[in-house]
């Protein structure tokens, strides 16, 4: 069975001019359209497409990418609103609907929100939702230190940026742990720092402990080969360039070059670091 809403590898069974069609199972057969078809493919052959309903309701293919698939939050522009509900663009032709009862506040044309992408459960139909919270916190965070982890970051706060932590928990990376600006709807990798008691989770976007030590003093290392063996940056040096060149805090920077220089791989000088 395909799964709506996902990717699903898919073989083609019907070669047309107006597409193809793939095998989905159960006597299905599903069109791919002649614009999504890749090159040189044949009946027998394996595509990856993206499954969903088309405007007249059939189950359809495509190779373009949705900005989010079902079970995945991601910010999105509001393109249209009528009878139904809103409409947003979502990367492919149809646009992804947010009926009324799923908004929190009414939306707007030209607003970007932060929604769900779930199937129906009446319609089995591909839409999303702005109530966000009902879809995270619903299972216990078992995570250990240090995990690694995929972040989509929902918002800013006063002490941070609220994270949305493997589509299933609410995360916050401190602001006094990072030293660049972060930007709604950004994905990127964070470390597990802690799941406190009341299951609130700390991220962080850099390795944390001995592990971080080592990884970042790797960086410096590579970093001063190509710099033929020199860097003019010491513990001395602004935390905006450190974090510009090396992607971690002054304190795990310096950090790292007190392992390396007890390792006697550099020696640190007024001017900078260099490598022995």
């Amino acid at each position: 069975m395909v799964e709506i809403g996902k990717y699903n590898t898919l073989k083609i069974v019907k070669d047309l001019d107006f597409g193809v069609y793939l095998d989905g199972g159960d006597d299905l057969e599903i069109l791919l359209p002649a614009r999504y078809v890749p090159r040189n493919v044949k009946p027998g052959d394996e595509v990856e497409v993206f499954i969903y309903h088309d405007n007249e309701g059939r189950i359809i293919a495509t190779t373009a990418k949705p900005l989010a698939i079902v079970g995945e939050f991601q910010w999105m522009e509001c393109k249209s609103v009528n009878d139904m509900g809103a409409f947003l663009e979502w990367g492919l032709m149809k646009d992804l609907l947010v009926p009324f009862r799923e908004q929190k506040m009414p939306m707007r044309e030209g607003k970007w929100y932060l929604v769900y992408v779930h199937l129906d459960h009446v319609t089995k139909r591909i839409v999303a939702s702005a109530r966000v919270d009902k879809f995270l916190d619903n299972v216990p965070p078992v995570y250990e230190f240090n995990q690694e982890v995929d972040l989509l970051v929902a918002d800013e706060t006063e002490i941070g940026y609220k994270v949305i932590i493997n589509n299933l928990h609410w995360g916050l990376v401190y602001h006094n742990e990072i030293y660049r600006r972060l930007e709604r709807g950004e994905h990127l990798k964070g470390y597990i720092k802690e799941v406190r008691e009341d299951e609130k989770i700390d991220v962080s976007l850099t390795r944390l402990g001995y592990e971080k030590v080592e990884g970042i003093a790797g960086i410096i290392l590579d970093a001063l080969k190509v710099q033929n063996g020199f860097l003019p940056v010491h513990d001395k040096s602004p935390a905006e360039e450190i974090y510009s060149l090396f992607g971690c805090s002054k304190k795990s920077f310096k950090q790292a070059i007190g392992a390396l220089y007890k390792k006697k791989l550099i020696s640190i000088e007024p001017t900078g670091i260099r490598l022995i």
